[in-house]
């Protein structure tokens, strides 16, 4: 009885361990099957299809009424941030010519900071999450104890489409301070999930070369956010690509906008921090009391090269200098 019940369980272990084996094969093939086809399994094509968390692009530039770097090259700008305070956000606008040194912030990671001769043009912030980014540029603007930097990441986190469920770390306190319950919520609509190493290289073999360091970085980015344990250079690394876009000849450094509101407006970004806006406001504009507010929480400097970055402007003047007396049509000497 006693060899009996060895033999059955001699023959139960063997015929588990041929199970095992026979799974084991099969997990194999399954494994690589997935690599071939587990971006479609894992919902890649679906991600792929979804348009990014804000699309805007040179083709949204309207270059109507551009003019060249001469046009007003010689006249005196004033400090825009002097003009009077718009209910609510942005300055009202006077005739005569303005600039402010603001703060502004990355639009699009995987891409190269500005270099000095790319040339920049307005464009609005378009996209899924255009009114969010904008919410936040805007309580920025109320939040002046929260770090540039902080919010930098933020930024990051809501373009590379992080589900709020996955925030954590600093940037988690950084959109509860800076965004309302419904807004956050809003978060999870469109937003991705990690995606695991061999659907990655599968889902890059999909894409465009120039959209493979965009869709990489962004991953990249919620993995850190999800983390936790990350520190801006972090972020930055993964953000900002090194080197820098060739410029187009025929977006030159300082080239002007014709605004929608009717004013004109350029860019000189130092960096994807800083960037110093002009502003020249034609007098017929402005005729007969008409009321024009410049927002610039809703703007976004958009540079001809692909390969660089979109910059969002704000309302926030770096270094003020609040001594200087404005001198303009709407408040003469």
């Amino acid at each position: 009885m006693k060899t009996k019940s060895i033999l059955i369980a001699l023959s139960l272990s063997i015929s588990v361990f041929t199970a095992q084996a026979q799974f084991g094969g099969l997990k194999d093939k399954l494994l690589k099957v997935g690599t071939a086809q587990g971006a479609k399994a894992l919902g890649v094509d679906r991600f792929l299809k979804q348009p990014a968390a804000i699309t805007t692009s040179f083709e949204d530039v309207n270059r109507e009424g551009e003019m060249m770097p001469d046009f007003k090259s010689k006249e005196k700008f004033q400090p825009l941030y002097l003009l009077p305070k718009a209910p609510e956000g942005g300055y009202v606008l006077c005739e005569g010519y303005y600039e402010i040194t603001n703060k502004s912030y990355c639009l699009k990671a995987g891409t190269f900071a500005p270099s000095k001769g790319d040339g920049y043009m307005f464009a609005p912030v378009l996209g899924p999450k255009e009114d969010i980014v904008v919410a936040v540029l805007k309580s920025a603007e109320k939040h002046q104890d929260v770090e540039q930097h902080d919010i930098q990441v933020l930024l990051w986190t809501i373009i590379a489409r992080t589900k709020f469920a996955d925030y954590a770390g600093q940037v988690k306190l950084t959109a509860v301070k800076l965004l309302s319950p419904k807004q956050l919520t809003q978060l999870e609509g469109g937003a991705l999930g990690i995606l695991p190493f061999d659907v990655m290289q599968k889902a890059k073999d999909q894409l465009p070369e120039g959209v493979r360091a965009v869709f990489e970085a962004e991953n990249n980015i919620r993995q850190l956010v999800s983390s936790g344990n990350y520190t801006y250079a972090d972020m930055e690394k993964y953000a900002i690509i090194a080197g820098m876009a060739p410029p187009r000849a025929d977006v030159p450094s300082g080239i002007w906008t014709k605004h929608p509101d009717g004013y004109f407006v350029r860019y000189f970004p130092s960096g994807y921090s800083v960037t110093k806006v002009q502003v020249y406001v034609p007098k017929e504009l402005v005729a007969g009391g008409n009321t024009v507010i410049y927002d610039a929480a809703g703007d976004i400097a958009c540079p001809a090269n692909t390969g660089s970055q979109r910059l969002a402007q704000t309302n926030e003047p770096l270094n003020p200098d609040y001594s200087i007396k404005l001198v303009t049509a709407c408040n003469p000497k």
